[in-house]
């Protein structure tokens, strides 16, 4: 089963990725409300994956992922993103990220995208 860091600063988006993640077998180790708590408990809990929303207050998604993949070069962070933040996706992609989902997505979208981040590490 693999283990999964949610980091989001809405608590509504970390408990339905967490719901879905859960129902396909994902073991949720962790959640983050903001870039700083995502850094300390990657660096506590290793998971095998964490979803990162990109705008959240105080460190953003995208320095994160810079400060994560720092310390942790083969971390696989997958961003969380709304329509239209194009660029963001981008900065985040050249920042170390593996990969993105755009909001509003579905279990299956989400699921998929982390089964294949993951599956180089089963």
């Amino acid at each position: 089963m693999k283990t999964v860091l949610v980091v989001d600063d809405a608590i509504f988006m970390r408990t339905t990725i967490k719901r879905m993640l859960e129902e396909h077998q994902f073991d949720i180790i962790g959640e983050a409300a903001n870039g700083q708590e995502a850094v300390e408990m990657y660096r506590k809990l290793l998971p095998d994956v964490v979803t990162m929303d990109i705008t959240m207050p105080g460190m953003t998604g995208i320095d994160a992922v810079k400060a994560i993949i720092s310390e942790h070069p083969d971390a696989k962070i997958v961003m969380v993103t709304a329509l239209g933040q194009q660029k963001l996706i981008v900065d985040a992609l050249e920042s170390g990220a593996k990969d993105f989902i755009t909001k509003p997505f579905n279990p299956e979208q989400i699921v998929q995208v982390l089964k294949n981040v993951t599956a180089d590490s089963e």
